[in-house]
């Protein structure tokens, strides 16, 4: 049975909070430039990186949920590994954690996947 329309939807608002929080809280003074608390969290060495990689795997967890196909959970991990090794290197890594945004780019791509079943957001 296809999960209800209402359900799915609950999930995206939980996952734009979290997307927004992760990615798009903050910005920069004086500009439009947004970040959230996952290039924050990356500057700690060793387990920041981790932590917020694991807050992103919720997105995986939901796609699953409501059975998405294989595929896009795969492009979804792919955006949360990347994330998460490039992430990892010091400097480069924290430089790039504030542009890469893997939560925008996965929640994208579930809005993009419904919005083609043609399932309400």
């Amino acid at each position: 049975m296809p999960p209800r329309d209402d359900a799915i939807t609950r999930d995206l608002d939980r996952l734009e909070r979290l997307t927004f929080w992760l990615d798009d809280r903050f910005t920069l003074p004086g500009t439009t430039f947004r970040f959230g608390l996952d290039p924050i969290f990356g500057l700690v060495p060793g387990i920041g990186d981790s932590a917020t990689a694991a807050l992103t795997a919720y997105m995986i967890l939901i796609a699953r949920k409501h059975g998405l196909p294989a595929g896009l959970q795969a492009r979804l991990a792919g955006n949360l590994a990347l994330d998460w090794l490039v992430g990892g290197v010091p400097l480069v890594g924290d430089l790039f954690d504030f542009g890469f945004k893997a939560n925008r780019r996965n929640l994208t791509l579930l809005r993009r996947h419904l919005e083609g079943l043609g399932r309400p957001l």
